[in-house]
């Protein structure tokens, strides 16, 4: 194990132990494994352990193409899953649209605050006037009967098919960015073009999350298929790291939603 855990980072252990008891029941019990929903740099640690093992495969599903958030399948070789065996439902919210703004972040506070864990929430899309989520399809019921209000906005939930998925009004730019480390603070001074002093301020403010997490430490090393937020900003992901230049300098391909365009 020690020798798969230097492959990644020393707060990922943890979720590289569940990973391989996953395996281990697809391998053994010869029965297929659904993962909560996950995020793409969970997704790449699972698919990095599952290329080790040629019995077992993984496939990805977070209820929509471009989705961030996804379950993932495993199962031996010869299992192919249809969309059903995810378990994800769509929720629409329903509310007073004239009168009342909902966003990302108070719907996630307010799922986050009737106890459901993260990983049973998928992403939460919007195509600038309405808004869904994906959800684990075993608290479906709970949530379509107790979650009544969103920051003191009364709404009503409803299922809805896959036909009726919204088309998300963000999008995401494809950017080369040379850095001169994979540093927190030295990445979002680079992308989104301000000082180091500046980015280590936004860190230090509780304004940064890394893979959903909130973090104070400029001092993270970033990895490929991190996600990063930062409040008022926008967010990164890690798509690939492209080698260095000749002054040594670290080539990134990133994805950016800037909130500033």
């Amino acid at each position: 194990m020690e020798e798969l855990y230097q492959h990644f980072r020393e707060d990922e252990k943890y979720f590289i132990d569940q990973v391989m008891d996953w395996v281990q029941q697809v391998e053994f019990q010869y029965s297929p494994y659904l993962t909560p929903f996950l995020d793409p740099r969970e997704q790449y640690i699972v698919e990095a352990i599952i290329g080790q093992h040629s019995e077992v495969k993984a496939e990805a599903f977070g209820g929509y193409e471009t989705a961030e958030r996804k379950r993932l399948f495993l199962s031996p070789s010869y299992f192919d899953p249809k969309q059903e065996d995810y378990e994800i439902k769509i929720t629409e919210i329903r509310y007073p649209k004239k009168f009342a703004e909902l966003s990302h972040g108070k719907i996630l506070g307010t799922l986050m605050g009737t106890g459901i864990k993260r990983e049973m929430i998928g992403d939460i899309i919007s195509d600038g006037e309405d808004w869904q989520f994906f959800a684990d399809a075993s608290i479906m019921q709970y949530l379509l009967t107790s979650l009544t209000k969103i920051d003191n906005i009364t709404v009503q939930l409803e299922e809805v098919p896959y036909t009726a998925i919204l088309m998300p009004k963000d999008s995401w730019d494809e950017r080369l960015e040379i850095v001169s480390s994979l540093r927190l603070d030295v990445v979002l001074a680079g992308v989104f073009n301000v000082s180091r002093q500046k980015s280590k301020e936004l860190i230090s403010s509780n304004k940064v999350k890394v893979n959903w997490n909130e973090t104070e430490r400029p001092d993270i090393i970033l990895d490929i298929h991190d996600v990063v937020s930062i409040r008022g900003y926008g967010r990164i992901r890690i798509e690939a790291i492209e080698g260095k230049t000749k002054k040594e300098k670290i080539r990134l391909k990133l994805g950016v939603l800037d909130r500033n365009r």
